[in-house]
């Protein structure tokens, strides 16, 4: 399998969004389940693992760590500072955005420990903190850099402009975003400028929170604290409106010869070498399919039905409550 190419890095063409298994959908699955999972990717033949200190406020980094580190040499581990939680006097954790150079190296430290490992390979700026020039914050991770405690840099959910200043303070490696059928954002401007720069575009949920998987029918079976309770598009209004996307794009799915979730990952590795997905699941069987997708191929006519059905203008709700869209520095249609 031809490997893609994420910074100093080659990586098979598929990586494995970690999140699932701690954080965003609702209870995260046993420890044993997690673990079981991670090594069924590297079995799999998956390369890229990616983790965040934000997920499961550090529990996610714990046990990539603690499952991986025999296994070290073979993978390339990416995890990301600058938003994680803080614990108040009232003994809760909450979220919190912080690229104050100081708190980079914390988070490096912290995240290094439960890794368990001496260098992250690619190091992402989780978001960016608009009360600190971006240049303030990326110059900290090129100091980890420096100091051999990161060995290449990442940036997520920034635009074309921000990524520019940033590359121009230190080397940007890739920048991670939200790239599907269904969010269509990097084609505004970013992904153009990766490719104008020589960055790599790291794409997280590719399968639109499993709504190209065809696994979500009933919004109102989501656990109480999972994330897409939040997200507009999965209100009940404009979902019963994106449920109308589904019987078109299931057809093209037959028609390429492969499960829905595959064709969505299919899309986004026919859309350029230089786009890496990383799907998350706690299911081995998913896990698998994911990993299967990387062979599928698809004609040029097909791609053009797909993009016709899918994309801003058939779908329904923004990608982000008003609050995240706050915190993001995507472009926006």
């Amino acid at each position: 399998m031809p490997q893609r190419k994420l910074g100093p890095f080659q990586v098979f063409p598929i990586g494995l969004g970690c999140m699932n298994l701690s954080h965003a959908y609702g209870a995260p699955p046993p420890a044993e389940q997690g673990e079981r999972l991670l090594l069924a990717a590297l079995d799999a033949g998956v390369t890229l693992f990616d983790t965040a200190a934000l997920y499961g406020f550090g529990a996610n980094e714990t046990l990539v760590g603690r499952v991986l580190r025999p296994h070290r040499g073979r993978i390339t581990l990416a995890s990301k500072g600058g938003l994680g939680g803080v614990t108040g006097d009232d003994g809760v954790t909450r979220r919190v955005i912080d690229g104050r150079p100081d708190a980079l190296r914390r988070n490096c430290e912290d995240s290094l420990r439960r890794l368990q490992t001496d260098a992250i390979d690619l190091y992402y700026l989780h978001r960016w903190d608009k009360k600190v020039p971006i240049e303030e914050s990326v110059g900290a991770l090129g100091r980890l850099v420096e100091q051999g405690k990161v060995r290449a840099i990442g940036l997520s959910e920034v635009s074309a402009a921000t990524l520019r200043r940033a590359h121009r303070e230190h080397p940007i490696a890739a920048v991670q975003t939200e790239y599907s059928l269904w969010t269509r954002n990097p084609e505004i401007a970013v992904l153009a400028a990766c490719r104008e720069l020589g960055v790599a575009f790291v794409a997280f949920s590719p399968v639109a929170r499993g709504f190209l998987c065809d696994a979500v029918h009933d919004v109102s079976a989501f656990d109480a604290k999972d994330i897409r309770r939040t997200l507009p598009r999965f209100e009940p209004a404009n979902h019963e409106q994106n449920l109308k996307l589904l019987a078109a794009y299931k057809a093209l799915a037959r028609e390429a010869g492969c499960t829905p979730a595959q064709l969505a990952l299919a899309w986004l590795l026919h859309r350029g070498e230089d786009i890496i997905p990383i799907p998350g699941t706690t299911n081995v069987g998913h896990l698998k399919e994911d990993v299967a997708a990387a062979e599928v191929r698809l004609s040029p006519d097909l791609l053009a039905r797909l993009d016709a059905a899918i994309n801003q203008k058939t779908v329904h709700g923004h990608r982000y409550a008003a609050q995240a869209r706050s915190e993001v520095d995507t472009e926006e249609f």
